[in-house]
């Protein structure tokens, strides 16, 4: 990826790990970090509530992503739920959500096309701006249409990313046609994974390119697949100055071909040899 390209490339600092932080979010945006994810059943269902307490003026100043799809009994796609998460989201927000996602659909794939319909009626009737998929598996969602373009589909990026699931995303990206892909979870986990003391991402970058195995690994993900944006977690200011001078990392696009390569002829080998057996 060209350095011109980095100006393209956002951060969205993702709240699933983290309870929302004052000094954070002052530091994220003093980072140029103006996006946050979020979602309805975070913080044990009061995410939202403890993000409008902690930012208070600040939250004015971010544009913010939010999923609904998961309650205490379960998840549910039923229309009557997701407009009671969708109301429940704006009130405790104080504001319309920028972005309303269906919170991995996957796990209810028969109501994946009507669920489509009720968010686009929510971002129809002002409840959210835009609406969107977030999907942690998209093969079961393969087979189901939605009746138009979501505006954002969010899908799982970066090396820790299995063949088939990565293959998936970029084919439910080719079917629906999003008007923005976003990844997520780009260290599979945890940035302090001891995966990125033994991998070395840093064999991904341009000649002459100096960056830590983390930074590496997170300019990687967002061409694995290429997306625009990148939803991820942390709690510390410096860890978060890091990821953002490494959306201005040139990656290597020949060694992403090779690498792409490498993983389908794998993973081709693991489905002859799990059809022989």
């Amino acid at each position: 990826m060209r350095a011109a390209d980095a100006e393209h490339r956002r951060i969205i600092l993702g709240l699933y790990r983290n309870a929302p932080d004052h000094e954070l979010l002052r530091a994220a945006l003093r980072s140029g970090v103006t996006a946050l994810d979020t979602a309805y059943n975070y913080g044990g269902f009061t995410g939202h509530r403890q993000l409008a307490e902690a930012a208070g003026p600040l939250l004015e100043r971010f544009d913010i992503t939010t999923k609904v799809g998961f309650f205490p009994d379960g998840h549910d796609l039923t229309a009557s739920r997701l407009r009671e998460a969708a109301l429940r989201t704006v009130d405790e927000l104080g504001s319309v959500p920028d972005t309303l996602l269906l919170h991995n659909p996957e796990n209810s794939p028969a109501w994946f096309t009507s669920a489509c319909r009720t968010m686009i009626r929510l971002r129809d009737q002002g409840i959210c701006r835009t609406w969107g998929i977030s999907t942690w598996d998209p093969r079961p969602l393969l087979d189901y249409p939605s009746p138009e373009p979501p505006d954002v589909l969010m899908v799982r990026c970066g090396l820790s990313v299995p063949t088939a699931v990565l293959t998936a995303a970029e084919e439910l990206a080719a079917s629906l046609r999003p008007g923005e892909l976003r990844g997520m979870a780009p260290f599979g986990g945890s940035w302090a994974d001891p995966v990125w003391s033994a991998v070395d991402p840093t064999l991904f970058m341009s000649p002459n390119r100096k960056a830590s195995r983390v930074e590496a690994a997170f300019a990687v993900a967002f061409d694995l697949p290429r997306v625009a944006a990148v939803a991820v977690g942390t709690s510390h200011t410096e860890h978060l100055r890091n990821l953002v001078a490494a959306t201005y990392l040139d990656v290597n696009p020949r060694v992403i071909t090779q690498y792409r390569s490498l993983i389908h002829q794998r993973a081709s080998v693991e489905e002859t040899e799990g059809v022989k057996a």
